[in-house]
């Protein structure tokens, strides 16, 4: 009998484990609020609000199958308390560069308008003609290395997370942060291409 019992218990929690399907889905608010303390610490220069102390929800009793279900399929539980991982030593690393980079001499150009956040989260001149002869090639480096940062940033957030194809959706959830957080008088790019002053 003991036997029977064993088998039949095994055969459902080997079924129970068959059926169990993880939706692993771009956690969007997660993403979001992530990309806004980052971006907030470039364009602020660490001003951003500090990260909030995730809660621990409360044990309750008498659950032993979810806890059954969270030994056998940790992601399973990750569905409830979403999160995104941002810091890693080469995003802290590119942080670094994004900082700097904007102090010294990105700011300048958004606030002439020169330069603008692009609609695929990067930056582009928007109008060389406010950009002195001397400093076009010192802006146009500029550009080049920050739009490489950020896309290596984008790339290292997905990878970080365990979902290279999340790549395209972090892209998209920075460069509407990026927008957002733009200052008054800085150009952007709408969604069809166009640019706009905020």
């Amino acid at each position: 009998m003991r036997k029977l019992v064993y088998t039949l218990l095994t055969t459902a929690m080997v079924a129970l484990v068959g059926c169990v399907t993880i939706n692993v889905y771009f956690p969007e608010a997660a993403a979001q609020k992530a990309a806004d303390r980052f971006i907030g610490t470039v364009i602020d220069q660490g001003n951003a609000p500090a990260k909030e102390a995730k809660p621990t929800p409360p044990q309750e009793p008498g659950q032993p199958s979810a806890m059954l279900l969270d030994l056998l399929v940790p992601a399973a539980h990750a569905a409830d308390n979403p999160d995104i991982r941002v810091q890693t030593p080469a995003t802290e690393a590119i942080r670094g560069r994004m900082q700097a980079r904007f102090q010294n001499i990105l700011q300048g150009l958004l606030d002439s308008g020169a330069v603008g956040f692009t609609n695929d989260g990067l930056v582009a001149v928007h109008d060389a003609g406010k950009i002195p002869l001397s400093q076009r090639a010192q802006a146009t480096a500029a550009v080049a290395d920050e739009n490489s940062d950020r896309n290596a940033l984008y790339r290292e957030i997905a990878r970080a997370n365990g979902h290279p194809e999340w790549e395209p959706r972090i892209r998209a959830t920075f460069a509407k942060g990026w927008i957002e957080r733009a200052h008054a008088g800085w150009y952007y790019q709408d969604a069809s291409g166009a640019w706009k002053r905020k």
